[in-house]
C-alpha cells in the first residue's frame, strides 16, 4: 500500500479548523503531516484534535523543507491567499486554495496562469459543489425532469446584526471581505456549474448595519447564455430567512429550505467517515413539482469528502483535480463586475477572451 500523501495546512481558523483538518484527516491516502498557526489557543485547538500533527510558526519553515511534503492547502485570511500559493508553487509543492481564490481576478488569473507555467497542481475549495440540495438541484436538471428550466434562485442568508471583530469585517480590496466574496463565491460558483456562462451581471449591494466597513446585504442577477436567469441573495441581517434554493422549470419546480447539514456536523465534531454523514431527515426533503402536486424529494446525501477523495486520486494517479481554478477566477471576475454593476446602477457584460 502507497504511502499517505503528507498535507501541510496554512491556518487554524475557522476554515482550517472547521473544514480542512478535519476532512483531510477523514480521506484515504492523506495524512495531515503539519498545521501552520502562530496563535496560542488555536495552537492548543490543533495540537488536542491532531497530536501527530507538527505545529510549525511560519510557512517560511515549509518552503524551506518542500520535500517533507506532498500538498499544501491555504486556509489563511483572503488577503494572503496569493501569495502563500505562490510560494507553495515556487516550492514545486500542488496547493489546495480556499475560496475565493483571490481578491482580484487580475491576480486570480495571474496564479493559475503561474500553476500552469510551473506544472504544479492548483485547485480550489469550492466545497458547496458538495452540498446534497445541490447535488440534487444538479441531479434534477440534468433527468430533465424539470422541462427546459428559466429562473434558479439560491440563497445563503443569516440573521447577525451585531458586527463581530474579524478580517471579514474589514475594508480594503486586498482583505476580499463582505457578505459578497464571502457567501457569493459559493452562490455565483453553483449557478455557473448549474447552468453554464453568463453574459450579464446586474447586482444590488449595501452596508446596513451600523458601522459596518463591507457589504452585509447582496442581490445579483445573472443573466446565463442559454436563457437562464439567476436570483442570488447574500446578507447577514435576514430575519426571515427565504428558500435555500428554488429551480423554476416550463414542467416542474424544486424548492428546499435550509442549509446543507454537513457544515453544522463538522462545528460538532462530526467526521465524513461517519454512518449517516450528509444525510437529510425526510422532514427537511425539498418539494418537486407544482402547485397542487407537490411531493417531498429525497435529497441526495451531502459529500464533503469528496472534494479531497479527488485531490488525493489526482496527485497519486493524474485523474483531474476537483475544481478547475480557471473557474474560481471567473467567479472573481463576476463578483468583480457585481460590485461595479452596484456602484454604477447598471447592467454589465461579461467581457469575452
Amino acid at each position: 500500500m502507497a504511502e499517505a500523501l503528507r498535507v501541510g495546512l496554512l491556518g487554524y481558523g475557522l476554515a482550517g479548523r472547521v473544514f480542512h483538518a478535519p476532512l483531510i484527516a477523514a480521506t484515504p491516502g492523506l495524512r495531515l503531516d503539519a498545521i501552520v498557526t502562530r496563535d496560542p489557543q488555536r495552537r492548543e485547538q490543533a495540537q488536542k484534535h491532531f497530536p501527530d500533527a507538527r505545529l510549525v510558526d511560519d510557512a517560511d519553515e515549509l518552503w524551506r523543507t518542500p520535500e517533507a511534503l506532498d500538498l499544501v492547502v491555504v486556509a489563511t485570511p483572503n488577503r494572503q491567499h496569493v501569495p502563500m500559493a505562490r510560494a507553495a508553487l515556487a516550492a514545486g509543492l500542488p496547493v489546495v486554495v480556499d475560496k475565493p481564490l483571490a481578491p482580484t481576478a487580475a491576480d486570480a488569473r495571474a496564479l493559475v496562469e503561474e500553476a500552469e507555467r510551473r506544472g504544479v497542481p492548483l485547485t480550489v475549495f469550492q466545497n458547496r459543489r458538495w452540498d446534497g440540495d445541490f447535488l440534487t438541484a444538479r441531479a434534477l436538471v440534468e433527468s430533465g425532469e424539470l422541462g427546459r428550466v428559466l429562473r434558479f434562485e439560491s440563497r445563503f442568508e443569516r440573521f447577525r446584526p451585531t458586527i463581530k471583530p474579524g478580517w471579514r469585517e474589514l475594508a480594503g480590496v486586498d482583505e476580499a471581505g463582505g457578505a459578497l466574496f464571502d457567501l457569493g463565491a459559493h452562490l455565483v460558483d453553483q449557478a455557473v456549474q448549474l447552468f453554464g456562462t453568463v453574459e450579464r451581471v446586474y447586482a444590488e449591494v449595501d452596508r446596513r448595519r451600523a458601522g459596518a466597513e463591507v457589504d452585509d446585504d447582496a442581490f445579483v442577477a445573472l443573466t446565463h447564455t442559454n436563457g437562464v436567469r439567476s436570483h442570488l441573495w447574500m446578507g447577514a441581517i435576514t430575519a426571515q430567512l427565504g428558500p435555500r434554493l428554488r429551480v423554476l422549470g416550463d414542467r416542474a419546480g424544486y424548492t428546499t429550505y435550509g442549509l446543507d447539514v454537513q457544515e453544522a456536523a463538522l462545528h460538532d465534531g462530526g467526521r465524513p467517515d461517519q454512518p449517516g454523514w450528509g444525510e437529510v431527515p425526510p422532514e427537511r426533503y425539498g418539494l418537486l413539482g407544482v402547485d397542487g402536486d407537490l411531493r417531498p424529494t429525497p435529497t441526495l446525501p451531502g459529500a464533503y469528502q469528496s472534494f479531497y477523495a479527488e485531490v488525493a486520486a489526482a496527485l497519486r494517479d493524474g485523474t483531474p483535480l476537483p475544481v478547475d481554478p480557471r473557474d474560481s477566477a471567473a467567479t472573481v471576475e463576476l463578483i468583480e463586475l457585481a460590485h461595479r454593476s452596484a456602484a454604477e446602477g447598471v447592467v454589465l457584460p461579461v467581457p469575452t477572451s
